[in-house]
């Protein structure tokens, strides 16, 4: 039995050793090449590296899209990076993104393959990450027709509404009391709950929270889930950068969590609300000016509905000026060039990774002066801020179909949020706005906040 034990490990041993050895040697020639291209091809600017592992080290730096934003105003808007075997270029100006995705966009219209989303994506069937071409656009329409029109939104309104009432209505029970003080909320699971909610009404028609499992361990399992899937999505997975034989590194402990994981819809809308209410927590003079907003064109007889939305500017200013400085995707779902393409001057190799970085587009002081600084005022009509286009959701044919149903839902919930309760912060101090990593961009830290009924609301918020 030790014999075959230590037989076993000396096979292990040997088999690690020819890996190591396969990936050193495919990486040098991978260095070769690419040294060799540049030469041949006017390829973009290429910043100091590594041998043969490239830029790989910078996927360990959190979160990456700073980091990127930071090489980016050092080394340029334009740069060729190399992680492990594969080339990616990364795009942190409002030119080259629009280049990219609206003069190129059929050009890039690919998305890359990486094993850790293998099983998550069916084999990379879904519409998220599926190669252009006939299936998916056969699946991009049958998801605007089905869910995502503006008829179909309109139709699956009155669901939305249902479970915004039913946030205020589980709110105002956890916070009523008979001295009326404020009572500490954490937001976050309560908003998920929500998002996925109406994803799972839209779709079949069946809460997957219902009235009173909102702490259900299932439920608080599945979240976790879908925010350590998003933590390793995007162009964050070591793993998915290494060649065949070490590749499978990208799968060990990810496909498990990942192959049940709903649509994005699930998280993005409910980590904007979180970003906007800590923004509001910490500008109170923007608070009050969203409540006053409300309550002049909505009042306090009803609840706030979608039909409100486009009577109140100011709530949407401040839902763009959250999107421009906490996208909910800092870095866009990556693209894939499909063929050689130029941009910038410079040519893009076909197969190349290509990565923008809206974080960096949408906070560059050239286009947005005093870019830390949340200013929803800039988005107003008779604003005399400068301002550029915000593109959060992305642009040309991959840009997030889900944008109409993320803005609805976002407007709903924030204005009902502020129309039916007071809200400060904990304490004297800001609210801690560092920020995680991953696909999306999550707060670091949960927002937990005081919240208590407004007087003015009690009556009609005992009703339900």
């Amino acid at each position: 039995m030790d014999t075959i034990s230590i037989f076993t490990g000396l096979v292990l041993v040997l088999l690690l050793l020819l890996s190591l050895a396969h990936l050193i040697i495919k990486l040098f020639f991978i260095s070769y090449n690419n040294h060799s291209n540049k030469k041949k091809k006017n390829l973009p600017p290429c910043p100091p590296s590594l041998p043969f592992i490239g830029h790989l080290h910078l996927i360990l730096k959190k979160p990456l899209h700073q980091y990127l934003s930071a090489m980016a105003s050092l080394h340029g808007p334009l740069l060729l990076l190399r992680f492990g075997s594969r080339p990616a270029v990364v795009i942190s100006s409002a030119p080259l993104a629009d280049e990219c995705l609206t003069t190129n966009d059929l050009a890039l219209a690919n998305r890359p393959k990486f094993p850790s989303s293998r099983t998550s994506s069916y084999n990379y069937t879904i519409m998220a990450s599926a190669a252009y071409g006939p299936g998916w656009r056969e699946m991009r329409r049958v998801s605007t027709i089905q869910l995502l029109s503006v008829h179909r939104l309109s139709f699956f309104a009155d669901l939305r509404e249902a479970e915004a009432r039913a946030l205020a209505r589980r709110l105002f029970h956890d916070t009523s009391s008979p001295d009326h003080d404020f009572k500490a909320v954490q937001l976050r699971p309560r908003l998920f709950g929500l998002a996925l909610n109406v994803i799972m009404m839209m779709m079949v028609r069946k809460r997957y929270y219902g009235g009173g499992e909102f702490d259900d361990g299932v439920s608080r399992q599945f979240e976790e889930m879908v925010e350590e899937g998003f933590a390793l999505a995007g162009a964050s997975n070591v793993g998915d950068f290494l060649p065949w034989p070490l590749g499978w590194i990208a799968r060990i402990g990810v496909e498990r969590k990942l192959a049940r994981i709903l649509p994005a819809g699930t998280h993005t809308s409910s980590i904007t609300i979180e970003w906007a209410v800590s923004l509001l927590l910490n500008n109170p003079e923007k608070l009050e000016k969203l409540m006053h907003e409300i309550d002049d064109r909505v009042g306090s007889g009803r609840l706030l509905e979608e039909s409100d939305l486009p009577k109140l500017p100011y709530l949407n200013s401040v839902i763009s000026e959250t999107l421009r400085m906490y996208p909910a995707g800092p870095l866009l779902v990556p693209h894939e060039s499909v063929k050689e393409c130029k941009v910038g001057g410079c040519t893009v190799p076909g197969g190349t990774m290509v990565l923008v970085n809206v974080y960096a587009i949408q906070r560059d002081p050239e286009i947005w002066p005093e870019p830390t600084k949340f200013l929803p005022e800039r988005f107003t009509e008779d604003s005399k801020l400068e301002r550029g286009k915000i593109f959060p959701f992305g642009m040309g044919r991959r840009r997030c179909p889900g944008e109409a149903l993320a803005m609805r839902e976002v407007g709903l919930v924030l204005g009902t949020l502020v129309q039916c309760f007071e809200w400060r912060r904990v304490d004297s101090e800001d609210v801690d706005m560092k920020e995680g990593s991953g696909l999306s961009l999550p707060k670091e830290h949960p927002l937990q906040a005081l919240c208590r009924p407004r007087q003015s609301m009690i009556s009609m918020l005992a009703q339900f």
